[in-house]
């Protein structure tokens, strides 16, 4: 099977709200909630694939030292194995915007649970409740 590496970043404001996005129309699991993120190309550590990537989709810098490993997901899916670390992140400079998501929401960690979210990524909500 193979096997992708990939990274998500649970942002957290001030107020302790986790953001989520929604994935775009005609994209695979479209209209699920998910952690910003993506996967790491050759040549990247998981930090630096995920400033990347939340640059590419919240137009957001985000400094390596800002980023502190959560846990991860390990999840079978029907063509491939998914691992994916979640970072957290408090401090970033600019405002998250939707560049390549459907929407974004500001949600309470307890409340996570109410949305529908790719397999992979359920798993994580209990360590961020815990968290948070």
């Amino acid at each position: 099977m193979k096997q992708v590496l990939a990274v998500a970043c649970a942002l957290i404001d001030i107020d302790q709200r986790v953001l989520i996005a929604q994935r775009p129309d005609g994209a695979e699991m479209a209209g699920l909630w998910e952690f910003p993120g993506g996967k790491i190309e050759p040549g990247e550590t998981p930090e630096q694939a995920i400033a990347r990537e939340l640059k590419e989709e919240l137009a957001i810098d985000v400094r390596g030292a800002c980023l502190a490993p959560l846990t991860f997901a390990s999840h079978s899916y029907e063509n491939f194995h998914l691992l994916m670390p979640l970072f957290i992140c408090r401090k970033w400079q600019g405002d998250p915007v939707a560049k390549e998501h459907k929407a974004l929401k500001w949600v309470r960690a307890n409340r996570l649970k109410q949305f529908a979210m790719p397999a992979a990524d359920e798993p994580l909500v209990a360590h961020l409740c815990d968290l948070l």
